[in-house]
């Protein structure tokens, strides 16, 4: 599918997806586990990075949504995205672990309520 093609509601389920990938990466990973785990790392950050970027797309093709939709934390998941992609050599990995225990749950349940919208 070419980019163009993407709606609003493509770009919701890409981030459900990319919540549902850091859940399966982090299922049986505690906070320990997590900083000492480079590789579960890379792949949560790259998922966050993937939110970010979607999120940005919906701000791009909808605003009026994001308007109507002030829960969703779409700003603040591409700040988080640029942060992740171009500050990658001082990432607090803490930070992440916390916006997994704390914001996922929230944003997933977020999204889930928005696309009723669509």
């Amino acid at each position: 599918m070419s980019g163009s093609a993407l709606r609003l509601g493509d770009y919701l389920t890409h981030i459900l997806e990319a919540i549902d990938r850091i859940e399966r990466y982090c299922a049986d990973v505690n906070e320990v586990t997590f900083l000492a785990n480079p590789m579960v790392q890379d792949a949560v950050i790259r998922n966050f990075e993937v939110i970010g970027e979607a999120s940005k797309n919906i701000e791009r093709v909808a605003p009026q949504f994001v308007a109507a939709h002030p829960e969703l934390p779409i700003a603040f998941a591409y700040d988080m995205r640029n942060i992740l992609a171009h500050g990658y050599y001082k990432v607090d990995l803490e930070v992440v672990w916390r916006t997994i225990e704390r914001d996922l749950p929230y944003l997933r349940s977020q999204v889930v309520s928005a696309l009723k919208d669509v």
